[in-house]
């Protein structure tokens, strides 16, 4: 059965000025708007179903950036007293109504937001209110594991992140030696799942995967440096957390395996690349 929010087949039935109809069960026919012409194959067509401006069921053969049940960051596009309206890659604009909104940006930035198809209204519409959506329950994600995240806030505490567009996830600030925005997505790694279900990350990897890596960022800083840095295991332990957010330690262990396998050498001054 044909629903609002649904990607689906359905049937062809016949052509008109408009468009190509389709049919739509439960929900009537479905108009296929002319410009989204269909192939020779007319006999069933795959498209996602969502109201149009008028209110009305309608099919498109696009697919929004974000689907119905699913976190994901869109462009605002305007604002007014009723709500926000977001892009979502169809002709008709996502609204993000007024009470779904919180600490919403301006117009052109990015908004992290939930798509869901409100019960009362029967439209899909967008929510800022994320903490409703998270999956309820308990993570199963063992120490280490690599996710990936959405930024959605900054607390004192650190970085909310939504965690692979299910769970609530937290970035310590005093763990993040790097600029991070809202609406960034990138890689982390699982310190812990609280009893709250939330997830403790961190950016980088545990134990001898975290050497590893930076390892491959140190060459890759050497890389763009032309070759030198002047970092070495003389300098501060603060100069090296605020330039590569690791202990000296590690940086220590990381610089000694890179020298073991005659990638680098020491200089009075710094490190040299002759990988």
């Amino acid at each position: 059965m044909a629903k609002i929010g649904e990607i689906t087949t359905l049937p062809y039935l016949r052509e008109v000025n408009a468009g190509s109809f389709l049919d739509g069960g439960e929900l009537g026919e479905l108009l296929l708007p002319t410009g989204e012409r269909l192939d020779d194959e007319r006999e069933f067509v795959k498209v996602f179903i969502y109201r149009d401006s008028e209110d009305r069921p309608i099919a498109t053969q696009k697919t929004p950036s974000v689907l119905p049940g699913h976190f994901g960051v869109m462009t605002l596009l305007s604002s007014n007293n009723t709500g926000a309206f977001l892009d979502w890659g169809l002709t008709k604009d996502l609204l993000l109504p007024f009470s779904e909104q919180r600490n919403l940006p301006r117009i052109g930035q990015p908004v992290v937001a939930h798509v869901h198809l409100d019960e009362k209204s029967q439209r899909l519409v967008a929510s800022q209110r994320l903490n409703r959506h998270f999956a309820n329950e308990m993570p199963s994600y063992p120490e280490g594991t690599e996710v990936d995240i959405l930024i959605f806030g900054k607390t004192e505490l650190g970085y909310k992140a939504i965690v692979n567009g299910k769970y609530s996830g937290l970035l310590f600030a005093n763990q993040v030696f790097e600029k991070l925005f809202y609406a960034d997505q990138l890689k982390a790694y699982v310190q812990q799942v609280r009893h709250d279900w939330k997830i403790d990350l961190s950016l980088y990897p545990p134990g001898n995967a975290k050497i590893e890596d930076l390892e491959s960022r140190l060459e890759r800083e050497l890389e763009s440096r032309g070759g030198f840095w002047d970092l070495h295991d003389k300098s501060s332990a603060e100069k090296i957390n605020l330039e590569l957010g690791v202990s000296k330690k590690s940086f220590k262990r990381a610089t000694g395996a890179l020298f073991k396998k005659r990638k680098i050498t020491f200089e009075k001054d710094g490190i040299r690349w002759i990988g």
